[in-house]
């Protein structure tokens, strides 16, 4: 049996699999994220006990014993633990905006675009830099306490094994990675004003860190390797490896990815480029903020179930008649293809004649349209996965890929955790027949007339984006 770990910001889960990537078990457990006038945050106690439930509940159904398990987990955000590992604080999430007025300042100032040049990652308030800066002005006696700025699977694995503090060079891409040395830039370092800070840096492994488990969830001695992160996990599991093709991740956070061997930080900033355990091969990334918690949102506003998703989704046309979403209902704002921290959604077109399926529709499209955006900013130029809790969804698939206009692989299941293993099994050199753990489990094709009426409304998406953007204040 082959474990999979994937620490997620609502859902912490594990996975097991057989040998030829058979899908046997997962557990889950929720955990909270605080929100609080601008502020995400979360219980780091609360985040490794359901890691150890998850994984208790997993091994204790199973029979088989644990070949190897694979950790991963959302990425940015702030982590501070201890010289022990313990947390000095509540984790600060990556969705948090804390710190958006330092990066409006740093936007104005060329900032963000000189730490783009230098390190192929545009910031936004919930990634480290702006974080570590905020905490240093306003809450300076946390960063005093603290022994390393650690990410979140970094936590769990240190926990879980009792290895010394690192993190990968895919958590550590945003923002302070140099993707040409792997090591951090501390010219970036000192731009953002945290030279002081620089020893909470966690040492940055070139290859992915490996350790025994110490018998918390998993039993004692398994073999456990740490990362990559979420974004670049998911990529393994769904077979995004060769360049330009690509992964559209419909979760939380709507991530799109594409692989490239192309290090190109002359464009317009945006996104991050990821790097990866093999040199030389990175991720293009375009994280959008918000994906499937607009629709979460829509949905709890409207009293609607997500079991009614498909049936409202079928029941009004293209189009939503007129309901039209710019789906930014993040309070740090944007961050992909564009950084715009105080975007804030729009709803248009509505009247007392709109339904809650027109409603419902016009979200799943304005998310379309965001991840079209996205993709096309990322370079997609090869084929396209889909993975993340949006495949659950017929109709929305069928939806997104008119929107897109093209094919989409998409991959169900436990992606992430499927990655941290295939991750795990690399770096063990355990031989895993990675065509077979990366099928998919679907191909949606577009509808010609849909996706022609829907070229249409992107450019219409564009347009009222720039709208938005130019009434933003300052």
């Amino acid at each position: 049996m082959y474990v999979g770990i994937d620490v997620g910001t609502s859902v912490v889960k594990a996975a097991a699999f057989d040998g030829t990537g058979r899908e046997l078990a997962v557990a889950a457990r929720p955990v909270g994220l605080a929100l609080h006038g601008g502020f995400a945050e979360q219980d780091m106690e609360e985040v490794y006990g359901s890691v150890v439930a998850v994984l208790d509940e997993l091994t204790s159904r199973r029979a088989e014993p644990v070949e190897l398990a694979g950790l991963t987990g959302q990425g940015d955000g702030v982590w501070l633990v201890d010289r022990e590992g313990r947390p000095v604080r509540s984790a600060v999430s990556w969705m948090d905006g804390r710190a958006h007025e330092l990066l409006d300042q740093w936007l104005a100032d060329g900032t963000v675009e000189t730490v783009f040049r230098r390190t192929g990652s545009t910031m936004f308030p919930g990634c480290p830099g702006p974080l570590l800066a905020w905490l240093d002005s306003h809450e300076p006696q946390s960063l005093d306490a603290a022994a390393t700025a650690l990410y979140c699977k970094d936590m769990v694995f240190r926990r879980l094994t009792g290895a010394p503090a690192a993190t990968d060079v895919s958590d550590a891409s945003m923002p302070f990675l140099d993707p040409r040395t792997r090591t951090y830039d501390n010219g970036v370092v000192e731009l953002l004003g945290l030279t002081h800070r620089r020893g909470l840096f966690a040492p940055v492994h070139d290859r992915l860190a490996t350790a025994p488990a110490r018998g918390e969830g998993l039993p004692p001695g398994t073999r456990l390797s740490n990362g990559p992160y979420d974004l670049p996990a998911c990529a393994l599991g769904a077979g995004v490896t060769a360049a330009g093709d690509g992964l559209l991740i419909v979760g939380t956070c709507l991530a799109a990815l594409v692989a490239t061997t192309d290090l190109d930080l002359s464009g317009e900033p945006a996104g991050l480029y990821i790097s990866t355990d093999r040199p030389g091969h990175w991720l293009r990334a375009m994280p959008a903020m918000v994906g499937t918690a607009a629709l979460d949102w829509v949905l709890s506003t409207t009293g609607v179930p997500h079991e009614e998703v498909d049936g409202l989704l079928d029941a009004t046309p293209p189009g939503a008649h007129g309901v039209r979403v710019l789906p930014y209902f993040a309070p740090s704002g944007e961050r992909a293809p564009f950084v715009a921290p105080g975007l804030r959604a729009e709803l248009t077109g509505i009247s007392l004649e709109s339904t809650r399926a027109d409603l419902v529709r016009g979200v799943c499209e304005g998310i379309g349209y965001a991840a079209r955006h996205c993709l096309e900013a990322a370079g997609l130029t090869g084929s396209l996965a889909v993975c993340g809790g949006g495949t659950r969804s017929p109709a929305w698939m069928r939806l997104l890929a008119d929107v897109l206009g093209r094919p989409l692989r998409v991959v169900e299941g436990e992606v992430g955790a499927r990655g941290a293993v295939l991750a795990a099994a690399e770096r063990y050199g355990v031989a895993l027949e990675t065509s077979a753990w990366t099928q998919p489990t679907a191909v949606v094709e577009p509808d010609a007339g849909r996706a022609a009426y829907y070229a249409k409304g992107y450019q219409e998406h564009l347009q009222k984006l720039a709208g938005a953007r130019g009434r933003m204040p300052g």
